[in-house]
């Protein structure tokens, strides 16, 4: 019961905070007819709302840039503690208004940051909980750490690469298994960034379209064949690895064992 109140304390407090923050932006000039700033401000569901909180966030940058970045950094830390799902439109949105490297570095450590705290607070407050509602899960992650505890940063980069888990599971169940926190964060922030770099490019082609036409020309395909690309090589270099190296046998997408399927 403590470590409930606990963590709905620290949810309460860090809502309240970024409510504060979304809710009292400094005074922007914008064109005749747009909203004023900061009164439709979400965590967009979809592509159509990304759109438009970049629109809006865009214009609002032009005069409080600074203002903007801890608006973007604190809603994505919100999002990756507490493992609230949404982190793939965060990394479009970053492309969007940073561009392709600015936004791929934000991602990356907003991340690494992010899943961090929800590791910490797992470690603090949820192993319990964690244990009680995935009991199986838990008990073949723990199995497979102890089996690959001699390569486990590897190892660790191969559940980040090819998921037998979501992410968010990982996040809270890697206390659990007794996975140092300097090598989870290590392997969040290199086993993810492929995946950030693909959607901080995206967000930064879509920024740019000014139609549908657009997005056939050549420059921006080749700008999206790159991205996948550079998401494949090293996904293909972890695979060689692990097959030669790790111990998978039982490991299926989702953390689904062999031995339950059959």
């Amino acid at each position: 019961m403590r470590s409930v109140l606990g963590l709905g304390l620290v949810l309460l407090l860090s809502s309240v905070y970024l409510y504060l923050l979304s809710a009292h932006l400094p005074s922007a000039h914008l064109g005749d007819g747009e909203p004023e700033a900061g009164t439709g401000l979400k965590f967009p569901s979809d592509l159509e709302e990304l759109r438009e909180q970049a629109a809006l966030l865009r214009h609002y940058q032009q005069e409080h840039s600074g203002y903007v970045l801890l608006l973007f950094c604190s809603a994505y830390i919100y999002k990756q503690a507490f493992a609230i799902p949404g982190s793939s439109l965060l990394n479009i949105l970053a492309g969007a208004l940073f561009g392709p490297w600015l936004g791929l570095l934000l991602a990356c450590v907003l991340t690494t940051v992010g899943a961090t705290l929800c590791f910490l607070l797992s470690q603090a407050f949820g192993k319990q909980h964690i244990v009680r509602l995935f009991p199986d899960k838990v008990t073949l992650l723990q199995r497979k750490v102890e089996e690959n505890r001699s390569s486990l940063f590897f190892f660790l980069l191969f559940l980040r690469f090819f998921p037998m888990s979501p992410n968010w599971f990982l996040n809270m169940s890697s206390p659990i298994a007794n996975i140092p926190v300097s090598l989870f964060f290590l392997s969040v922030f290199i086993g993810l960034m492929p995946y950030n770099f693909v959607c901080v490019q995206t967000g930064s082609v879509l920024s740019d379209l000014t139609s549908l036409d657009v997005l056939f020309s050549w420059s921006i395909l080749l700008k999206l064949l790159l991205a996948a690309g550079a998401a494949l090589l090293p996904a293909a270099i972890i695979r060689h690895y692990s097959h030669a190296h790790l111990k998978l046998d039982g490991l299926q997408p989702n953390g689904v064992s062999e031995r339950k399927q059959q």
